[in-house]
């Protein structure tokens, strides 16, 4: 069997054999943060586990402290999820949410490679296309059995923010806003006390990773686009935020999907970066 590291196709992930396969319902709503659990129990993918983004891949129980909204969860929090869903290194995991990846399927897909665990993908189009291919659903409460697991989260792929500091004011590092454009520019703010950007940052909304289907665009498509934003930054001078940590993560896996390896995240974002007034704010366009 092949392993699938970054996007795969509902019918590819159909075909996998149930026993080499684990799904994790990844689905949420920031509005109703309820509705994620009651979705999972009127159906969802046959065998699937759910994680919560509040609770499974964020930890919103400690005080934030410049960590985010979407602060980014102990690697023991981590692992009781793996260890529930009897997890294990063998098995092809795929994530999905119905957002295209952006909530929280692409979260999932990070913390999992933040653990060392690469086979891992995003299925493409989420939820929504898995059912518009008419591949069976469940409503069942899967069975799994629980295995013993302990991660590492890797620190290399995340980005303090003094670090962040000088190496966008330097040049040295890239920074991409993944937030929608009119938040990025300061027009709006919706969830956080204060609008804008940091100075120096570039708007890549995640939205334009995918074409109106919901599925991602090509990988060559992406490539170009990508290649054109960071120009001759390399992807490893590449660092991803947004609001609270979340979306961010699309456009990290956009990348690597794109053959473009070894961006990192600014894991506390926006959320995190104006919890401390002293810092630059910028606004209207890059």
């Amino acid at each position: 069997m092949n392993v699938v590291r970054t996007v795969i196709d509902p019918k590819a992930a159909a075909a996998l054999p149930p026993s080499a396969v684990l799904f994790v319902d990844c689905r949420f709503d920031l509005v109703d943060p309820g509705k994620a659990a009651r979705d999972f129990a009127e159906g969802h993918i046959a065998g699937a586990v759910r994680a919560d983004l509040d609770t499974d891949l964020a930890d919103l129980a400690t005080p934030p402290a410049g960590r985010g909204r979407h602060p980014l969860p102990e690697p023991e929090v981590f692992a009781a999820l793996l260890s529930r869903a009897g997890w294990r290194p063998d098995l092809q995991v795929v994530a999905y949410d119905a957002s295209g990846g952006a909530l929280a399927a692409a979260r999932f897909w990070w913390l999992a490679r933040l653990a060392g665990i690469d086979n891992v993908a995003v299925l493409d189009g989420g939820y929504p296309a898995w059912l518009a291919e008419g591949l069976p659903v469940s409503n069942d409460v899967p069975a799994h059995s629980s295995t013993a697991v302990h991660v590492v989260f890797d620190p290399a792929q995340t980005v303090p923010v003094d670090e962040l500091t000088e190496g966008v004011a330097s040049g040295r590092m890239l920074l991409l806003d993944a937030r929608a454009a009119p938040r990025f520019r300061g027009d709006v703010e919706p969830l956080d006390p204060v609008a804008g950007h940091v100075p120096g940052a570039r708007n890549r909304p995640f939205s334009e990773n995918l074409e109106t289907s919901g599925r991602f665009r090509s990988p060559g498509e992406l490539r170009e686009v990508f290649g054109q934003i960071i120009g001759p930054h390399a992807p490893d001078e590449v660092v991803h935020m947004c609001g609270s940590g979340v979306t961010a993560c699309h456009n990290l896996l956009a990348m690597e999907y794109a053959g473009l390896t070894g961006s990192r995240l600014f894991a506390p974002s926006w959320s995190g970066w104006v919890s401390d007034r002293a810092r630059g704010v910028a606004t209207g366009d890059a």
